[in-house]
């Protein structure tokens, strides 16, 4: 093909992509509202297991919640249901991130309590499926990825918010192929989608007694999304004078998260969705490792909670699965009991998790504790 022919091609796609992201940018402007857990008759959590370690510790996860919400189960204000079809072979069956059935059990809670998923990759032997995670987020528009890490002894106390709908993941699977000489991908930043996340941001420092939040971005090289990025941000920011604002690149700030002097200033921290996904599996990696670190995953009218590691399918495969450590399940349970206004239940569970870590020996092998021995001390703490 001649060269117009590429750009006619390749232009078309584009079109068809635009009008794709401008239609969710009229969409993102229609729920205003959040859920007001307090004037529910009754909240309903739906467990997920997921695969490959996922129903191992997310079934600890369960355990710890219905011991802790036993008496809001009794009386009907708390409804936890299971929800079994996000394993990879019901979804492989369908040929579908996440069955239409499944689907509509998901929204049918108001909470998700959710296990590791499996996503294929080349030479696996399933179909080539978008992650469950990524459908999730898309279909039920949770827009922030929300990591809290703690590391007391260190003066570490940082909540990342990750944007979590748009960014250089909006199209990760549309980029253009425009010849055999070159391929595009696009990132994607939207006002509506921008504000919501520094404002929900914002609250949360406000509401937390926090009084740093940190913008991270590349606006100095990436200059239209990642500008439009940080200029809503510190528009947003003035609405919170109490607040002091600072704004950091992304390659710097990796470097700082290991400053020993500079990390300890670093409160409330708001990123475009990449970013926010590599530098929150290092920040979770100075807490312990990401089998410590839960996850959660806030819109408008739902949340789901979860694990930021993967399934690891290997520990299945080896007989090790019962030595997975259920951290991070049980930190994503801390995650949903303060959303749904439970923030003294949340506290207790937090505080022993704390305790439990380093007191059970956890390694993931038959020289450690199990994650049902583990969950067993946790409840011993409660």
């Amino acid at each position: 093909m001649d060269r117009n022919t590429y750009i006619n091609e390749a232009t078309a796609k584009f079109q068809a992509l635009l009008n794709e992201q401008l239609d969710r940018a009229e969409n993102i402007k229609k729920t205003k509202d959040f859920v007001d857990f307090k004037k529910l008759d009754k909240i309903i959590i739906g467990v997920c297991g997921g695969d490959g370690i996922g129903p191992y510790i997310s079934a600890v996860a369960k355990t710890v919640l219905e011991h802790m919400l036993e008496s809001e189960i009794k009386s009907g204000k708390v409804e936890i249901r299971n929800i079994d079809g996000l394993t990879i072979e019901n979804r492989a069956a369908a040929n579908k991130a996440i069955p239409d059935d499944v689907m509509e059990e998901l929204k049918a809670c108001h909470v998700i309590l959710k296990g590791p998923t499996t996503t294929p990759r080349a030479g696996d032997p399933w179909p080539n499926i978008e992650s469950a995670n990524v459908a999730m987020r898309k279909a039920l528009d949770l827009f922030a990825n929300l990591r809290p890490v703690k590391i007391p002894a260190e003066g570490i106390d940082w909540t990342f918010f990750r944007e979590n709908t748009e960014g250089a993941y909006a199209v990760g699977s549309k980029g253009i192929h425009v010849s055999d000489d070159l391929s595009l991908d696009f990132t994607v930043t939207t006002t509506e989608g921008t504000e919501r996340i520094a404002r929900l941001a914002f609250e949360y420092a406000k509401n937390n007694g926090y009084d740093r939040v940190t913008i991270v971005t590349k606006a100095n090289v990436i200059k239209t999304t990642d500008g439009k990025f940080l200029k809503i941000c510190k528009a947003v920011a003035e609405e919170y004078p109490d607040i002091t604002v600072d704004d950091w690149y992304i390659d710097i700030m990796t470097a700082k998260l290991v400053d020993e002097k500079r990390r300890r200033d670093f409160k409330v921290v708001i990123l475009p969705n990449l970013y926010g996904d590599i530098i929150t599996d290092e920040a979770a990696e100075l807490q312990g490792g990401v089998g410590t670190a839960g996850s959660a995953n806030i819109g408008k009218r739902y949340a789901m909670f979860e694990a930021i590691h993967g399934s690891a399918p290997r520990m299945v495969t080896e007989g090790r699965a019962i030595y997975a450590d259920p951290c991070s399940m049980l930190r994503a349970v801390v995650m949903l009991l303060n959303h749904i206004g439970m923030q003294d239940k949340a506290s207790k569970l937090d505080k022993a998790i704390d305790e439990c870590m380093s007191e059970v020996k956890m390694t993931g092998r038959e020289d450690g504790a199990t994650n049902v021995e583990f969950g067993a001390k946790i409840i011993e703490k409660l």
